[in-house]
């Protein structure tokens, strides 16, 4: 079983967001601090209700981010 979830965060033109690559989840914050705010939540509500099993991971995963610095080109 997993123990940690990816997910993948870039910068978009206005929005910080991230997609993930374990779960069917993709959430935005205006700052780093408001999108991992988001992201919990979304992770949450995602899981509750769901036998976590058939995602292969544990009750209570970590987070494992990949942040993409290169700038937004305009």
């Amino acid at each position: 079983m997993k123990t940690s979830i990816q997910f993948h965060i870039f910068k978009g033109e206005k929005y910080y967001v991230a997609e993930g690559s374990d779960l069917p989840i993709v959430t935005q914050g205006k700052t780093l601090d408001e999108l991992m705010e988001n992201l919990k939540e979304a992770i949450e509500l995602h899981l509750q209700g769901e036998d976590i099993s058939k995602y292969d991971i544990v009750a209570h995963p970590s987070i494992f981010a990949t942040i993409d610095i290169t700038p937004v080109r305009r």
